[in-house]
């Protein structure tokens, strides 16, 4: 079987932040403003009032302390509580396209890869930005590269859905190289105004570049040694925007037209899921987990994260051997194992084995083990 390799990694991160503390105090202005517009039919029982949030509670729930966002004024004004990101030109390059080709410069460059070096692109996010063209096609035309590009949707797991695609497309020879790439702008899709689920998002891009051992050269280069794709039909995580809404016009602006989750239900189903995934996919491929030098999981809650590595290594893991990024990053949906592999893999040496993990919508699940060799 042809090898594969990750030979680079690109992260673009935006400007603008928002700590748990700015969070909650928009959050609880916005609570206070609702009860105080609402006191006569809460009064009466028609309404029910709103709880206010704490950064506490946030941290205990999540790990999360801050995220990173597109547009953080209109986000934390009790008023509007929704990032506010202009339409752009057809003349100009989209917002969503723009961040993932930032992404995929610095996977190329640190791959040493232009763009003649390169024959697809795939862009594997929760959300596109329109029906078409493609995003990825449009992201393949500003970086200059031939050959062909496109869309896929798998949620928080398109990231390693999009390696496995991208590995047996380069296998079979229709690429030398390809990206996937990553655009999440989550702040768009997140309902600010709901007390269980507001702080749980940010914004982000990531990208890999893979391609065959024999044409790599950068200095860090990680074998996928096997990959292994599971989904599972289920309306715990669910989001009912889309074009068909027009249709439905009593619809519009329902809170199930943005992210919605039953977070215990989706915590009971996927933890034990995502553990055997990975359990039995090391298993059918000969590998101990013990053996694991990394897990990069899918950085959605921390105690998701924690309960998975201690099944997977059969104790606590060390905080290098399962890095969390979420205090810093937030869930950036499918991006968020791809930050944690970037940031945190050039420590390990050649023969070190590592876990690339993510899960969620769908469910989905996807399991990419890699070896380093340079």
């Amino acid at each position: 079987m042809t090898r594969i390799v990750i030979s680079g990694t690109g992260l673009f991160t935006p400007a603008e932040k928002i700590t748990n503390d700015e969070l909650v105090e928009s959050f609880n202005a916005y609570v206070r403003l609702h009860n105080s517009r609402n006191a006569d039919a809460i009064s009466a029982g028609d309404v029910q009032p709103l709880q206010e949030s704490s950064a506490e509670f946030i941290v205990k729930a999540s790990g999360i302390k801050q995220r990173y966002v597109m547009e953080k004024a209109h986000t934390l004004d009790p008023e509007v509580m929704c990032p506010r990101i202009p339409e752009r030109p057809n003349e100009q390059i989209s917002v969503l396209a723009e961040i993932g080709v930032d992404a995929a410069r610095k996977a190329m460059a640190q791959a040493g890869k232009k763009a003649e070096d390169i024959d697809g692109v795939l862009c594997a996010a929760s959300n596109m930005q329109r029906a078409y063209p493609a995003m990825a096609i449009e992201i393949q035309d500003a970086l200059g590269i031939e050959g062909f590009a496109f869309d896929m949707n798998v949620a928080c797991s398109s990231a390693t859905f999009g390696i496995q695609a991208a590995a047996d497309m380069i296998r079979a020879g229709h690429a030398r190289a390809m990206l996937v790439v990553n655009p999440e702008i989550c702040s768009g899709h997140l309902n600010w105004r709901d007390r269980d689920s507001h702080f749980i998002f940010g914004d982000v891009a990531t990208a890999v570049l893979l391609e065959r051992p024999e044409t790599a050269h950068s200095a860090n280069q990680w074998e996928i040694l096997s990959t292994r794709l599971l989904t599972q039909f289920s309306n715990n995580i669910r989001n009912n925007f889309g074009f068909l809404n027009r249709c439905a016009p009593e619809g519009t602006g329902a809170p199930d037209k943005l992210f919605v989750q039953e977070g215990r239900k989706v915590f009971k189903d996927v933890v034990p899921m995502v553990s055997e995934l990975i359990l039995t996919h090391l298993s059918d491929e000969g590998q101990d987990p013990k053996a694991l030098k990394r897990l990069w999981l899918h950085q959605a809650n921390i105690n998701m994260n924690d309960f998975i590595a201690r099944k997977v290594l059969e104790r606590d893991p060390e905080p290098q051997e399962a890095p969390n990024i979420l205090h810093e990053y937030a869930n950036t949906s499918s991006a968020g194992s791809i930050i944690a592999f970037h940031q945190y893999n050039e420590d390990l040496k050649a023969g070190d084995l590592g876990l690339i993990c993510s899960f969620g919508a769908g469910y989905s699940a996807g399991s990419v083990i890699v070896r380093r060799i340079i």
